[in-house]
């Protein structure tokens, strides 16, 4: 910049650039207006990236959400993983869903059997699912029925609905999620019917799995009526951080026995470890903990939330 020649060096270099990077001349249009060649405007153009008078940038919101997904994937063993880019304004448990039918449908084929849990990421999911024509696909329950006075979406309306939207067939699993007494629930366990709805359900090709918080500042919706404060204060006291598929387990993904394990009525939790692809849907600050634990033992292959979630789990995980 001492000199006169290299100032106007530089100014016929910002000159070129701006025609060609901000304007969308052509670099034979350039040459034409500046009276140099149209090799002379390449290099020119080549100089000016070189010397950082242009800095070429290349980004796009979804690289990030690549990123993270594929952290995800590499930090805990998963198969797949979904992160959804979600607005100040908008509300992830409208945004997230849409994603997790997404990769649901993705992976899917028209012959799949899938198994459902319930909850409410699982129900807003499989209403994002997209109409098809799969009359050979069949949907099974991953757990009994709620109880009738829990307001939440239960397991066998999430299945039927399912079925409606992949024009399937369901499988249904006649019987409570939590039975009155460990006697009553060994025998239901062996009824010819229920023994083979859990079977098929611990058999299947894809499995649609939300994850529940264990913590005395949040209820557990879908134990509403099964776990008093009490016994939640219980639970805590055993380490239990999470509930997936009606299971309770601590920060390291291992089962606690509790005085409801004996007497739920859902799939085995080693059996869910083999359904081939177990997709888990959640998000929120407040599920950090249980995520990572299901994800600690296995118990998700896939994983569906949102970017601040994943950016929190992937922290000193």
């Amino acid at each position: 910049m001492a000199t006169k020649e290299s100032r106007e060096h530089i100014e016929l270099m910002l000159k070129v650039a701006r025609l060609y990077y901000e304007h969308n001349s052509t670099q034979s249009e350039i040459a034409k207006e500046i009276g140099f060649s149209r090799p002379t405007v390449s290099r020119l153009l080549q100089e000016s990236r070189e010397r950082g008078i242009v800095v070429v940038k290349i980004q796009h919101p979804l690289e990030r959400l690549m990123e993270l997904e594929d952290a995800l994937i590499n930090r805990f063993g998963l198969k797949c993983a979904r992160v959804a880019q979600v607005q100040e304004t908008q509300d992830p448990s409208v945004v997230v869903p849409k994603y997790a039918a997404s990769l649901l449908i993705e992976r899917s084929t028209p012959e799949s059997l899938i198994t459902v849990s319930n909850g409410r990421a699982v129900s807003a999911t499989v209403r994002e699912v997209p109409i098809h024509d799969w009359p050979k696909c069949n949907i099974t329950q991953m757990v009994g029925a709620l109880s009738p006075s829990n307001p939440m979406m239960d397991s066998p309306d999430i299945c039927r609905i399912l079925a409606a939207r992949l024009g399937g067939a369901v499988t249904a699993l006649h019987v409570p999620m939590i039975l009155s007494s460990v006697e009553v629930a060994r025998v239901m366990r062996n009824e010819p019917q229920i023994h083979a709805a859990l079977a098929l359900g611990g058999g299947a090709d894809i499995a649609l799995e939300g994850v529940g918080a264990v913590d005395e500042r949040f209820p557990i919706p879908v134990f509403d009526s099964y776990v008093s404060s009490r016994m939640l204060r219980v639970l805590i006291a055993q380490g239990a951080v999470a509930t997936v598929c009606g299971h309770f387990i601590d920060a390291e993904g291992k089962p606690v026995d509790s005085e409801l394990s004996d007497r739920t009525i859902s799939v085995d939790l080693e059996r869910l470890r083999h359904i081939p692809l177990v997709i888990g849907v959640a998000w929120g600050s407040e599920k950090v903990s249980a995520i990572r634990a299901c994800l600690k033992g296995g118990y998700l292959s896939a994983l569906v939330t949102d970017q601040s979630t994943a950016e929190m789990l992937l922290e000193n995980s």
